[in-house]
C-alpha cells in the first residue's frame, strides 16, 4: 500500500493546456518577428529614397533637368517618406544619404548616381 500517491486516470482538460500553450509560443514568436520585419521594410524604404534622391540629383548635375542639385534631391527624398542626410556633388556624379523613422531609429542608405567611374 502506498500511501500518498495514485496513479492519473483522467486526463480531461489536458488538450486545453496544450493549446493554450501552443497558442502562447505562436503569439511570442510573432511577437518578435513583427518588428523585425519592419526594419526591413524600414531599411528597403531608406534605399529606395536614397536611391530615386541620387538619382533625381544626377539628372540636375548633368542638365537634363534645371533646377539645384541638392534641392531636387531632397524632394524626392521627402515624396518618398524619407529626410536627405548628406548630399556630396562631385562634377556630374551625387552621393546622398536618406534616412527613414522606424520606431524612434533612424534607419539610414546612402547611394550614389553619375556617369560611371
Amino acid at each position: 500500500m502506498r500511501i500518498g500517491w495514485r496513479p492519473v486516470r483522467d486526463e480531461r482538460g489536458s488538450g486545453t493546456v496544450l493549446g493554450v500553450g501552443v497558442i502562447a509560443a505562436i503569439l511570442t514568436v510573432t511577437a518578435a518577428a513583427v518588428p523585425a520585419l519592419g526594419l526591413l521594410v524600414a531599411r528597403g524604404q531608406a534605399a529606395g529614397a536614397a536611391d530615386a534622391a541620387a538619382l533625381a540629383g544626377a539628372d540636375v548635375a548633368s542638365g537634363a533637368i534645371a533646377g539645384s542639385i541638392c534641392d531636387a534631391a531632397r524632394s524626392v527624398a521627402s515624396a518618398n517618406l524619407a529626410t536627405l542626410g548628406d548630399c556630396v556633388v562631385d562634377g556630374q556624379s551625387i552621393t546622398v544619404s536618406a534616412t527613414v523613422d522606424w520606431l524612434g531609429v533612424g534607419i539610414v542608405a546612402r547611394s550614389r548616381a553619375g556617369p560611371p567611374q
